[in-house]
């Protein structure tokens, strides 16, 4: 195994850190796995699960109810195309997550996500800034991103 990342971001669980992991690699399974999990009570959940996310460091630790998840922190997502997006945002809203605004979505476990499609960017950032601005214009009325209709709103449709 590699040497381990000087830095990683660690989410706050109550309890149920591991089947948050266990979930965020299926949804992005390219380059993520479980690195260690540190168990000091066997009938006990994980207190402490690193693992990398499409080749992101990251670390749960499950540390009781004290604090809470807030969107103030999230897990930004660039997607290759409208496909990937509808996949990811749809498993993250089913079974208790939340869409939000502008590319927004919380999970069931209350972490929150963007879920940007790599166009995105490209088009708030381009040289026509007039155009630019239709597409943000139309992003800012969306919750799931829709790459046609940015696109439209772009050329001006």
């Amino acid at each position: 195994m590699s040497e381990q990342p000087k830095v990683r971001t660690c989410l706050w669980f109550d309890k149920n850190g591991k089947e948050a992991v266990d979930f965020y690699i299926s949804l992005l399974p390219e380059n993520s796995y479980i690195e260690s999990s540190f168990t000091p009570e066997l009938e006990d959940p994980p207190l402490v699960v690193e693992f990398t996310l499409a080749g992101a460091p990251y670390m749960i630790l499950n540390g009781g109810p004290m604090f809470n998840h807030t969107p103030a922190a999230s897990i930004s997502v660039l997607t290759k195309d409208q496909a990937e997006t509808d996949r990811l945002w749809n498993a993250l809203v089913v079974d208790g997550g939340k869409e939000s605004m502008c590319a927004w979505v919380s999970d069931r476990f209350g972490v929150s996500w963007q879920v940007v499609p790599e166009r995105l960017p490209q088009l708030l950032q381009a040289e026509d800034k007039a155009a630019a601005g239709r597409a943000r214009e139309a992003m800012l009325k969306m919750r799931k991103i829709d790459i046609a209709a940015l696109e439209a709103a772009f050329n001006g449709a």
